[in-house]
């Protein structure tokens, strides 16, 4: 009769609430983002099993898959800790396994053909450098670390009736040649910086080849330098063949290296060379940001080269509508006055989104559009926000009125997702403060510099770019300091600078002399 019990319904109720929680949580992980990440690691592992296993031996068929989900399973939780956003970026998430694969087709397919190892030398620092171009040199060497212990697979040592080094040997070899460029190329600032590093990883992997097989196998005669001499070649080479497509490999994991900057901030670029010539102002004002956030950048350790290129394009919305920005007035009357608070708020925030979509059409890089749409983040527009609110007192007479709110004189956003995003945005604001001064001295300069500092992190706007306490009070320090030389004080004139030549001011002391 136990069956038959009766269940009180504050039970039943428990029971059918955790059935629907356990629905939800299921429905939850089904429409996650991580679900795509999912399959794509399902399918790298069914390649990447085809591709490490032996052509002959059923009975290697287990603990080659086992090994292979492992070191699957272990790069999955590697990128999960250091790359985050690789699950949430399905394109990126693509394009590295696609890289993964077609380098252990590569490994596999050459080894079969000639018989050699030195391709698995040559796709792992493919790896390596590839990598560490599209995103640092720590997650581009621990990846490769796991890319190197497939591709030991994928040569299929134990396949060969030609006695070959043991795995071992090869993965210290691949070791070598990954962790050298890892850690060399760092920034690729001119063409022959992969060339240098090809070079010197070619030195390292020929002595690390070399020693390695004279420790696991027993060399006959000078045997050993043929196989490293082999390896460091392919390295070599593979530095040239990186450097031929590099336009290819920032294309497709869409990151712009520092020869592409470089590029972008010549003054004969289009978009700059018409920024120059109808809004000069405007161009003035974005060379000057460029050289304060450079420096800012540099000061907490991060790229002032992409720092001073996205200064130069951040206002380049300004070109359709110059003459309503106060720097290209040039003693012309302020265009504003015209206006109701609404509008002018209206062409204003206008520059933003004219400024995306000039990049977009000149093929600016992904990375320096960022700049252009958060350089005032969601900022207030306090000039015509106040001026609403005195319009709106002024026509209420006297009557209790509605106050503007002040979202509607807001920025769109979004806000600095990047600090180096946050240090622009931070030197725009603060070298405009400077300029409205009526005198500059170093310490109006570093009060200033300091206020807009605290006015735009109490308003929100470094919520989202992980920008600490420490690191904005040396970009304080940075931009006081550099925006204090640039406002440098200079030896008074005798005479007024813009008083003529030859006036009676200027010969009176000389005439009296003569007396």
């Amino acid at each position: 009769m136990r069956f038959w019990k009766k269940i009180s319904p504050r039970r039943s109720q428990v029971r059918k609430n955790k059935s629907v929680e356990r629905f939800s949580q299921i429905n939850k992980l089904v429409n996650t983002d991580y679900l795509l990440p999912m399959i794509v690691w399902l399918l790298f592992v069914v390649c990447a099993l085809i591709l490490s296993l032996p052509l002959t031996g059923d009975h290697k068929i287990i603990p080659a898959l086992v090994v292979v989900v492992m070191t699957s399973l272990a790069g999955v939780l590697y990128i999960y800790h250091y790359q985050k956003r690789l699950a949430r970026n399905r394109t990126r998430a693509l394009v590295l396994v696609v890289l993964f694969l077609l380098m252990l087709a590569v490994t596999r397919l050459g080894a079969l053909i000639t018989n050699h190892t030195f391709w698995a030398t040559g796709t792992a620092v493919t790896t390596a450098v590839v990598l560490t171009i599209a995103y640092d040199q720590r997650f581009a060497m621990g990846i490769s670390m796991f890319y190197c212990l497939f591709a030991c697979f994928a040569a299929g040592l134990e396949q060969r009736a030609v006695p070959q080094p043991a795995n071992l040997s090869l993965f210290l070899t691949m070791a070598a040649g990954v962790v050298t460029c890892s850690f060399c190329l760092k920034d690729i600032r001119t063409r022959l910086k992969l060339l240098k590093v090809s070079t010197l990883a070619a030195v390292v992997v020929l002595a690390a080849a070399a020693a390695s097989v004279c420790l696991s196998t027993e060399t006959e005669g000078y045997g050993f330098l043929k196989y490293a001499g082999f390896h460091s070649l392919t390295t070599l080479i593979v530095g040239l063949i990186i450097q031929n497509v590099l336009p290819v490999i920032e294309k497709s994991f869409r990151i712009a290296t520092s020869m592409t900057l470089l590029d972008f901030s010549d003054a004969n670029q289009p978009l700059l060379k018409r920024l120059h010539m109808e809004a000069p102002g405007t161009f003035s004002h974005s060379l000057l940001i460029g050289s304060i956030a450079e420096a800012a950048a540099e000061a907490i350790g991060r790229n002032g080269l992409l720092c001073r290129v996205g200064s130069y394009y951040h206002d380049i919305g300004k070109i359709n509508k110059a003459s309503y920005f106060v720097e290209n007035e040039l003693g012309s009357a302020n265009r504003h006055k015209e206006l109701a608070p609404t509008m002018s708020h209206l062409i204003i925030v206008g520059h933003v989104k004219d400024g995306i979509e000039m990049a977009k059409e000149y093929g600016l890089p992904t990375v320096l559009r960022q700049f252009i749409e958060t350089h005032h983040g969601t900022t207030l527009i306090e000039p015509f926000y106040n001026e609403a609110i005195k319009l709106k007192s002024k026509n209420s007479k006297g009557k209790a009125n509605d106050v503007p709110s002040e979202s509607e004189f807001r920025y769109p956003g979004p806000k600095p997702r990047t600090k180096e995003a946050a240090i622009v945005m931070l030197v725009d604001t603060s070298e405009s403060a400077v300029r409205s001064l009526a005198e500059v001295t170093p310490t109006k300069i570093e009060a200033v510099v300091r206020n807009m500092a605290m006015k735009r992190l109490q308003d929100g706007q470094f919520d989202e770019c992980d920008l600490s306490l420490r690191e904005l009070s040396q970009i304080e320090t940075s931009i006081s300091k550099t925006l204090a030389a640039h406002y440098h004080g200079r030896i008074a004139y005798p005479h007024p600078p813009d008083e003529p030549v030859g006036s009676e001011s200027q010969t009176e002391p000389i005439e009296q002399e003569d007396k």
